[in-house]
């Protein structure tokens, strides 16, 4: 069943190339100037890489990324020979509560870069590709604003969010709705919740690269349980 929404698809791909124009540091100029896949383009075409960031917190004004994972694929196939997997050295000290939630310890990040050190790689391996996260509210502005810090210049571009496409489904949707008015509580829409309802094993969680990897298995379950191959990537985007 091909799920439709009737919102006004942003136009990302004039934002990306005013930005391509515009950046001062190279980096981002290059990855600006990559681009996006145009919204009209099927998603079983859009070359996607899923994203995933272990933080100090939520929020993204005071705290840190410690970790970053990526894995490309494509809706008929995950390439996790071309993973990417980085620990960053955080700005601010580690709390006993952001170690116990995603175990990188203070040992962990004492030789590890800075973020502006790998920064060059991570976004030659986002650029061009359309990332695929779950909960974009943390991918994005974490990203953006570390970046901003560093180079007083951010990074914003389009992502889908499989945390939104399960909220589309199970909790905006007339069924969920009416569930909702006849008592049921509202579906989770956790990343471990959301893939059990479609039979996708467990995995240990906070692990940005594990998670990367769960959510692209995600995606690839959303599409083919709710949409299909031809749907346009402009409808998933945020």
């Amino acid at each position: 069943m091909l799920m439709r929404r009737r919102t006004q698809i942003p136009d990302w791909t004039s934002y990306l190339a005013s930005r391509a124009e515009l950046a001062r540091d190279a980096r981002l100029a290059r990855f600006f100037a990559a681009g996006a896949p145009a919204p009209e383009t099927p998603i079983g075409e859009a070359p996607l890489v899923a994203l995933d960031m272990e933080t100090t917190g939520l929020d993204a004004r005071r705290n840190s990324i410690v970790s970053i994972g990526l894995v490309p694929f494509t809706l008929g196939r995950v390439l996790p020979g071309r993973s990417r997997y980085w620990i960053v050295r955080p700005r601010r000290t580690l709390s006993a509560e952001s170690v116990t939630f995603h175990h990188i310890t203070h040992a962990d990040i004492a030789e590890a870069p800075e973020l502006d050190d790998i920064l060059g790689e991570l976004l030659e391996a986002l650029a061009g590709r359309l990332a695929v996260v779950h909960y974009r509210h943390i991918e994005r502005p974490f990203l953006d604003v570390a970046v901003k810090a560093r180079l007083g210049e951010g990074v914003v571009y389009p992502m889908i969010d499989t945390m939104s496409l399960e909220a589309r489904i199970h909790r905006q949707s007339m069924v969920a709705r009416f569930k909702r008015w006849i008592g049921h509580p509202p579906a989770s829409i956790r990343l471990f919740d959301s893939r059990a309802r479609y039979g996708l094993p467990p995995y240990q969680g906070h692990h940005a690269l594990t998670d990367a990897l769960a959510t692209a298995e995600l995606l690839q379950a959303q599409i083919a349980h709710h949409y299909s191959p031809e749907t346009p990537v402009g409808t998933l985007w945020s």
